[in-house]
């Protein structure tokens, strides 16, 4: 998955939560910086705990070295937004050092959460939701 450009090298890596979809670019840089769909991850992301959650691979990886992270994120809500973003970077933090994988694993930043939305049923009124009875 690693591309390389003309100017400059980075990896590329996909995050998924529910229907949010992140595409994210790594490349290194001078000082550590995110880029959400064109805006600054701080105006993207409104509160402080998505921020976290955003860029908590990144953190608890602890490595000295600083990166440029551009992400398209598309899809479902902010929350799952920025979950998607966390394993996005995750993977992409695991092709620039392979050795993080251990490390990234047990804090369970390499899991694709698959909980979703379930469908709803005909004869229900949401997904396992029954109508009122009534006896007459």
């Amino acid at each position: 998955m690693a591309k390389t450009t003309t100017t400059s090298r980075y990896l590329e890596s996909v995050g998924r939560r529910k229907t949010s979809i992140a595409r994210v670019r790594i490349t290194e840089a001078d000082k550590t910086t995110m880029v959400i769909n064109d805006m600054d991850y701080t105006e993207f992301l409104k509160t402080e705990e998505l921020q976290h959650v955003a860029l908590e691979s990144l953190t608890k990886a602890n490595i000295p070295v600083k990166f440029m992270i551009t992400v398209k994120v598309l899809g479902g809500g902010v929350h799952s937004q920025a979950e998607a973003i966390r394993l996005g970077v995750a993977r992409g933090l695991i092709i620039f050092d392979p050795e993080l994988r251990k490390a990234l694993k047990d804090f369970g930043f390499l899991m694709r959460d698959p909980r979703a939305k379930e469908r709803r049923k005909f004869g229900l009124k949401k997904a396992r939701k029954s109508p009122q009875w009534s006896k007459r």
